[in-house]
């Protein structure tokens, strides 16, 4: 499985933006896809995921402001983060777990930028 992250960019503070990711491969052998970021000088977290069932998991942090979906007919995984603030800024990076695999796949990531 392979994921390929895009959407990110430079966006004014309060603006929207739309991530999206999409998988090639084995992609039947997906259970979850989800979103971390990881700021400059900070840890990676957990944004958003979501099962091939539909159940979604968001960060506390962000609810509200961030909304997962997934189109399992194009193997792509969205992320639309709204209101955005300077503290959004970071590397964001679509992940999936292969079901009866431990380790999960990462895409390459996308850069966003939010200007204050």
């Amino acid at each position: 499985v392979q994921l390929q992250a895009s959407g990110g960019g430079l966006v004014p503070a309060g603006g929207s933006l739309r991530l999206s990711c999409r998988a090639s491969g084995s992609v039947f052998r997906i259970n979850v896809m989800g979103w971390y970021r990881q700021a400059p000088g900070k840890q990676r977290e957990a944004v958003a995921s979501i099962t091939d069932f539909g159940v979604i998991t968001y960060a506390e942090s962000l609810k509200g402001r961030v909304t997962i979906s997934r189109d399992n007919a194009k193997s792509t995984v969205y992320l639309q983060v709204d209101m955005l603030k300077p503290e959004d800024t970071a590397v964001y990076y679509c992940q999936a777990q292969l079901k009866l695999t431990i380790q999960p796949v990462w895409g390459q990531g996308t850069l966003v930028t939010v200007s204050s």
